[in-house]
C-alpha cells in the first residue's frame, strides 16, 4: 500500500508546529556485545568440530607407541538470510508534503526498523538458549547440562539448578566453566569475560560486581566475583526472560555473526503509476559453534 495524501492529510496543511513519534532517542549497538563478527562471501558457512587426543599412556621397555586417533566433531552451519523492507510514497504525496514527514523521515525510519531488527534476531540466539525446540550442531539447545562429546560423555554449560543472579551463583557459574574440558576430557584453561543480563537484573548485577565485600552483608569477606568480568557488565534491552544471564567466556569459534551483505537502502520510480519505491535489505546470520563460549541460568 502506498503512502498518499490520504495517509498524511496533515503533511499538506501550513500550521503544524511538530510532529512526533520519530524523534526518540535510540540505544547503542548492543548485538555487538553479544557476538564475534565475520564477513561472508558465501550463501553459508560452516565450522567443523575436532576431537584431539585423548591422555599419554604407559609405554613399557621395548613395547610399542600406542597411537590415538582424532574424529571429526560437529559441525555447525551458519545459512544467511535475507532481510527486507519498504515503502512507498505516491508522487503527489511526495511533491505537495510541506515538512519532508513522508520522504525523509521515512527514510531514517526504515533504517531504525533495520537496525532493531538486527538486534532483536541477535537477542534471540539468547533467548532461546534454554528452549529444546532451538538446537546446534550437537542436538541440543545453545545452553544445556548434557551437551554429547564425540568422543563420549556430556558436559555442562549452565547451571545443575536454575537459580536467579547472585553472588553465590555466579560464583558457582565461574568454578563449573573454569572446569571446562575439550571433547577428550583434556582440561582447558577458559575464563569468564563479560555477564550479559537484560535490562530488569541491570541493578542486581552492577551491585555484585562493584562491591567490595560480599553483597548485602555485614561480613568483612571478599567479594572474590568482583573483578572477574574482564569485558564488564552488558545490559541488553533485547533479552526477554526477565530472571535469565548469561557469561560470555574466552573460548574462541563461540557466539558468530556472519555478514554476507550489509544494509544497503535503494530507492526507484514506477514508470506508470510514478510512485517512489524505497526500500532497505541487509543477508546475514547470528548463530553458536563451541557452546563453551557461553554459560548462564534461565533463573531461579
Amino acid at each position: 500500500m502506498a503512502i498518499n495524501t490520504g495517509n498524511f492529510a496533515k503533511a499538506l496543511w501550513p500550521g503544524v508546529n511538530k510532529w512526533y513519534g520519530k524523534a526518540y532517542d535510540e540505544h547503542k549497538v548492543e548485538w555487538t556485545d553479544l557476538f564475534d563478527q565475520y564477513k561472508s562471501r558465501r550463501a553459508w558457512e560452516e565450522d567443523v568440530g575436532t576431537s584431539g587426543f585423548g591422555l599419554a599412556v604407559i609405554k613399557g621397555e621395548g613395547a610399542p607407541i600406542t597411537y590415538d586417533v582424532e574424529r571429526q566433531g560437529y559441525i555447525q552451519r551458519y545459512t544467511h538470510v535475507n532481510y527486507a523492507l519498504g515503502f512507498i510514497i505516491t508522487k503527489e504525496m511526495f511533491e505537495d508534503d510541506l515538512y519532508d514527514v513522508v520522504g525523509e523521515k521515512r527514510a531514517k525510519s526504515l533504517a531504525f526498523s533495520m537496525r532493531q531488527t538486527k538486534e532483536n534476531i541477535a537477542a534471540n540466539v539468547y533467548n532461546r538458549a534454554f528452549n529444546a525446540t532451538y538446537t546446534f550442531a550437537d542436538g541440543k539447545e545453545l545452553l544445556a547440562t548434557d551437551h554429547p562429546n564425540i568422543a563420549g560423555g556430556t558436559w555442562a554449560n549452565e547451571l545443575t539448578t536454575p537459580a536467579d543472579i547472585s553472588e553465590a551463583s555466579l560464583e558457582q557459574a565461574v568454578t563449573d566453566l573454569m572446569k571446562f574440558t575439550n571433547d577428550r576430557g583434556l582440561r582447558i584453561a577458559v575464563r569468564p569475560q563479560k555477564l550479559i543480563v537484560p535490562v530488569d537484573l541491570w541493578a542486581d548485577a552492577q551491585k555484585i560486581l562493584d562491591t567490595q565485600y560480599e553483597v548485602g552483608t555485614a561480613n568483612n569477606t571478599v567479594n572474590v566475583v568482583r573483578g572477574k568480568f574482564p569485558g564488564g557488565l552488558i545490559v541488553n534491552h533485547y533479552l526477554t526472560d526477565t530472571d535469565a544471564w548469561f557469561i560470555r567466556t574466552d573460548v574462541p569459534d563461540g557466539m558468530k555473526y556472519f555478514e554476507r551483505r550489509g544494509d544497503s537502502f535503494d530507492m526507484d520510480n514506477d514508470f506508470d503509476t510514478e510512485n517512489a519505491k524505497f526500500k532497505a535489505t541487509a543477508r546475514y546470520s547470528f548463530g553458536a559453534t563451541d557452546p563453551r563460549a557461553i554459560f548462564g541460568s534461565e533463573g531461579a
